[in-house]
């Protein structure tokens, strides 16, 4: 299928690693170009010569004379002003004017709600919710201007079923969930922009080996132990993989989901019970 964002612009956020490069690989397979974040200056290099590399593949299979996607870098804290200013004038790129913003920052520490004071809530609350909050308030106007935008917050299976030890994120990112359910329901709705949020349940990244670190220590048990007991879980018997992470991330940028907005996608393997 030809998602038709072939030659659109997407701001990636934490797409060094894990499950924005997920999102990126897809999009840039698609022949979308990026900018993409990430504070680590190395990793987001090795990321962006890679998805280089993949998007001139991805042209080349389309058929002669297909340009490859750019891929621009933006090394910085996205969750600050300053870092959000550095991915819009990154030289080469379409400023703020966006047609995807794939919205992505680190989730906070896992632990006892007791041992968190106020600085810890408000640097939760301003990773995960003002910060894609600040993203979408630079961009879904300049979407609706020209007729078409994409947004997917990338947030946690944990606005849906809450883990105990991720009380941080749980608070955090409901309150994110909440300001879209509005925004995407807005008047943007019938100028072709969406919103929705990416739930994603447990994908083998660095952020789910810190929950097996932290359930580990709390309970006695081996890293390992956590691991296999938790992926017995799951009903799909497997945690899973960025790549199809990525997938359904760039179809949800597609024209063909033009009709979905304000949704709450949850990939989580089955692991969720509700039937809503």
């Amino acid at each position: 299928m030809d998602l038709g964002i072939a030659g659109r612009w997407a701001l990636v956020c934490g797409a060094s690693k894990g499950l924005g490069y997920g999102c990126a690989q897809a999009l840039v397979r698609e022949g979308v170009n990026l900018v993409i974040n990430a504070r680590g200056a190395e990793a987001l290099e090795r990321a962006g010569a890679a998805l280089q590399a993949l998007g001139a593949e991805a042209a080349a299979a389309r058929g002669p004379g297909q340009e490859a996607p750019r891929v621009l870098l933006a090394a910085g804290d996205i969750t600050t002003p300053a870092g959000r200013e550095a991915a819009f004038a990154v030289a080469g790129g379409p400023g703020a004017d966006f047609d995807i913003v794939v919205t992505n920052a680190g989730g906070p520490p896992p632990g006892d709600f007791r041992d968190w004071d106020r600085d810890a809530w408000i640097a939760a609350v301003e990773a995960n919710m003002l910060a894609p909050i600040e993203l979408m308030r630079a961009t879904v106007d300049g979407m609706a201007g020209r007729g078409f935008g994409r947004v997917v917050n990338i947030t946690s299976s944990a606005v849906k079923a809450p883990i105990d030890i991720l009380g941080l994120s749980n608070g955090a990112r409901s309150g994110l969930t909440g300001f879209v359910a509005g925004l995407a329901r807005s008047s943007i709705a019938g100028r072709g922009v969406t919103v929705n949020n990416l739930l994603p349940g447990r994908f083998d990244t660095d952020r789910l080996a810190t929950t097996f670190q932290a359930t580990a220590a709390k309970t006695g048990r081996s890293e390992e132990e956590v691991r296999q007991q938790q992926e017995a879980m799951i009903p799909a018997r497997r945690f899973g993989r960025p790549e199809e992470f990525g997938a359904i991330c760039a179809f949800l940028c597609s024209v063909q989901a033009g009709y979905i907005t304000g949704q709450n996608i949850l990939a989580d393997g089955g692991a969720c019970p509700g039937a809503f």
